[in-house]
């Protein structure tokens, strides 16, 4: 083990770790929203029980709940493709650093391809899902006090 291959092989095997800093905000930003839908969802439950409610109301809250269930699912879909991306870096990141420890030169195999554009699709498609889950988020917003 050459201390300079060695160092190389660190600083090429490091690189995919940015894509891993933002896979790991954007489940920090999912886990929020989340929250956040799970929170609404109890309260929208909870006023339902009221039997005082008026059916207006009522309709209302059911369409709300059926957007929330929505969002909920899109934000479950990003979050299984957010950690397919890090599981497929991660494994680039791991490949990347044996093949260059391994040989004493770099020896990339295939499979370094296919995991990181795997990875990279994963991250764009978890981008798509939030896209759409904040879209339905934006256009289900009631901006008139109910009647």
């Amino acid at each position: 083990m050459n201390p300079g291959t060695l160092s190389d092989s660190i600083q090429l095997a490091v690189a995919p770790v940015f894509l891993l800093t933002a896979v790991a905000g954007m489940i920090g930003a999912l886990t929020q929203r989340l929250a956040r839908v799970i929170d609404r969802a109890r309260v929208i439950h909870k006023e339902l029980l009221n039997e005082s409610l008026k059916d207006s109301i009522r309709i209302s809250y059911d369409e709300e709940l059926q957007s929330i269930a929505k969002r909920g699912r899109f934000i479950n879909v990003s979050m299984v493709f957010l950690v397919l991306c890090a599981i497929m870096i991660g494994l680039t990141i791991l490949e990347l650093f044996f093949a260059e420890t391994s040989s004493g030169k770099l020896m990339v195999s295939n499979f370094v391809l296919y995991t990181f554009v795997a990875g990279v699709a994963a991250f764009i498609l978890a981008l798509i899902s939030l896209l759409i889950e904040v879209l339905i988020a934006s256009y289900s917003i009631r901006w008139k006090p109910h009647a």
